[in-house]
Parts: C-alpha cells; sequence; structure tokens
C-alpha cells in the first residue's frame, strides 16, 4: 500500500499547531502559577498535617483545637491568575486535539495503527498525557498543575520531531499484528498517566518540604513560591496514589499483552529481552511503591521517591533501551 503523502503532511501541521497551542498554554500557565495563590496557607497545611499525625499516634491533644475549614477546595485561585488558568486550559484542550488529529492524518497516511516507531509512539504518548489532564480537569480544578504537564507535552514532541522523526511508512512484518494496537495502546495510556503521576508526586516532595519547615518553626524556603500555590502535600500525596494504584493493573496488563504477543512473534513468551527487562523492572518498582503505600513507615515521601524512581525506568526504557540497546525490539525507526 502506498503512503498518501497529502495526509502525511496534514500531520506534521497538525503536530506543529499542536506544538504551538502548548507553547501558549504554557506560557498562560506560569503566569497563572505566579499570579494566583492558595487559599489555604502554608501555615494551615502543616497544621492540619502535624494535628493528623498525632491523631494516627493515638494523641488527643489535637482534640480542643478549632477545626480547619475546608470549605474551599486546595488550589483554588483568585485574582489575575485565574483569567490566565482558564486560557492555559483552553490551549491545552486545543494542543491535545490538534495532536489527536494529527495521529489520526498519520495513520491514514499509511493505513495502519499510528503506533509503530518511536516518533508516532511520542506523539501518542504526548496525547496521552494532555488528554488524561483534560479529562480529570473536568471534575477538579487543575489549572495549577497545568504548568507541569505543558512542559513535559513539549519535551517530547520537540524531541519527536527534531530527533525521533520518520516519514511515514508501513510497518515492518514483525509489527504486522492486532497485538500491536493492544499493547501498545495500553503502554501509552499507562504513560500518559504515570507522567501525571509522576509530576503530582514531585509537586507532593516540594509541598512536604515547606510545610516540614513551618511545622519546625522556620520559614518555608525555596519551595515556596511554589507551595503556596499548589494544594496541600496530603491532597498531593492523595492524588498521585490513587493515579498508580487505579493504572498499575492496566500497566500489569501491558506487559502481560508483550508476553502473549511475543510468543506469537518469536515462540517464547519471556526471554528477558532488554525492553522485556525493564518493562519488568519498572513493574516492580510500581509494586513496591503500592506497598510502600500500604506500609505506614513508607509513606510520605519514601514511597514518593519510589513512585519517581518507577517514571525514571518508564524513560529510560523509552529512550536509552529503545535507541541505544539492540534487541529484538528495536524497531525506533532511527
Amino acid at each position: 500500500m502506498t503512503v498518501n503523502e497529502t495526509l502525511a503532511q496534514a500531520s506534521n501541521a497538525m503536530v506543529y499547531g499542536s506544538m504551538t497551542a502548548f507553547t501558549g498554554a504554557m506560557a498562560a500557565f506560569s503566569i497563572s502559577l505566579a499570579k494566583g495563590r492558595r487559599l489555604e496557607a502554608i501555615e494551615v497545611s502543616a497544621e492540619r498535617a502535624s494535628a493528623s499525625h498525632q491523631v494516627r499516634m493515638g494523641s488527643t491533644a489535637t482534640l480542643d483545637k478549632p477545626a480547619v475549614s475546608t470549605s474551599v477546595s486546595d488550589g483554588e485561585e483568585l485574582g489575575e491568575g485565574r483569567r490566565a488558568g482558564n486560557i492555559g486550559m483552553s490551549l491545552t484542550w486545543l494542543g491535545t486535539l490538534l495532536l489527536g488529529a494529527g495521529i489520526i492524518f498519520r495513520g491514514l497516511s499509511a493505513g495502519r495503527a499510528p503506533i509503530g516507531n518511536m516518533y508516532e509512539f511520542s506523539l501518542a504518548g504526548g496525547f496521552a498525557v494532555g488528554l488524561t489532564y483534560c479529562l480529570l480537569s473536568l471534575s477538579r480544578d487543575l489549572r495549577w498543575l497545568g504548568l507541569f504537564i505543558t512542559i513535559p507535552v513539549l519535551l517530547d514532541l520537540g524531541l519527536a520531531i527534531t530527533v525521533l522523526y520518520t516519514e511515514s511508512a508501513q510497518l515492518v512484518p514483525a509489527l504486522n499484528s492486532y497485538w500491536l494496537a493492544i499493547h501498545v495502546t495500553a503502554a501509552v495510556v499507562c504513560l500518559g498517566a504515570f507522567t501525571m503521576g509522576a509530576a503530582l508526586s514531585c509537586l507532593y516532595l516540594v509541598a512536604q518540604a515547606a510545610e516540614d519547615r513551618v511545622a519546625a518553626g522556620m520559614e518555608p524556603g525555596r519551595s515556596a513560591a511554589i507551595a503556596q500555590r499548589i494544594p496541600s502535600a496530603d491532597r498531593l500525596d492523595l492524588m498521585a496514589y490513587r493515579i498508580h494504584a487505579f493504572m498499575f493493573p492496566i500497566w500489569t496488563f501491558a506487559v502481560i499483552a508483550g508476553a502473549i504477543w511475543a510468543e506469537a512473534a518469536w515462540g517464547r513468551y519471556w526471554g528477558w529481552d532488554p525492553k522485556e527487562t525493564w518493562a519488568f523492572i519498572t513493574w516492580v518498582i510500581y509494586a513496591a511503591y503500592l506497598h510502600a503505600r500500604a506500609t505506614a513507615g513508607w509513606r510520605g515521601k519514601k514511597a514518593a521517591y519510589v513512585a519517581i524512581a518507577g517514571y525514571a525506568a518508564i524513560l529510560f526504557n523509552y529512550f536509552i533501551v529503545n535507541i541505544f540497546v539492540q534487541g529484538l525490539h528495536s524497531y525506533s525507526g532511527l
């Protein structure tokens, strides 16, 4: 089947349009973060966290303290930051939709699933990150998170068009299987959610550092500039946990689907190919994260570091293993 060059060029135009929209969104979210403010102060968050810790430890010393009002959601903004945040959200939706259209045109140009090489997977990964953020924003105010989502999406797309780009073409024979859509789609969905989970875990560490300093009677420190504009550490920790807990079974399915595809393609379910090995390492790290959250001594910062390590393993598997390590999964297209 010949490649439709018109659709291929349309795909490229959509990707560039998406990058333009995400760049505008990044600028808007930067303004929103700079001018917005969190209604719940760091001092209140630190007091709430301290009270929660004492309750868990069985202390009744906090029972006589007045309750902290929770009528306003964490991260809500007032003033000029709100308008910039709304613009950022609109541009993020636009960028995500344009990127989705670019992916569709890429697939139509070659008459196949558009996830056959690193360039196409990078587009799909950026789309998954943007779509995950947009969909979650429908049920809660996530404008404060926008800057930390648009930056990795732009880095991903920039790398895709400058380093990973390949012309639209047919798949290599080994990839001509319906398992491509099943296995890779599951991996793309996980990439989008785990990126958001990693961003939340990093922001949790920033917020927790500021709250710890305030609880110890010190100034919030350098992290105050960001910590005062994002939700409390406890809230960020809970959000990150929910995302990881929900996506872990899907990542498990992606690994199992890859093994089934390997048996159909190469006659064995598992051969410790470099990419298989790192997929398993990633699975172990995220399993350790969920176990850490269930273990009192490993909650909080330690669990956040494990979650970030899991995302680092995903990036290592994608960029280092795909590009520099030879194996049966060497289909980067570079």
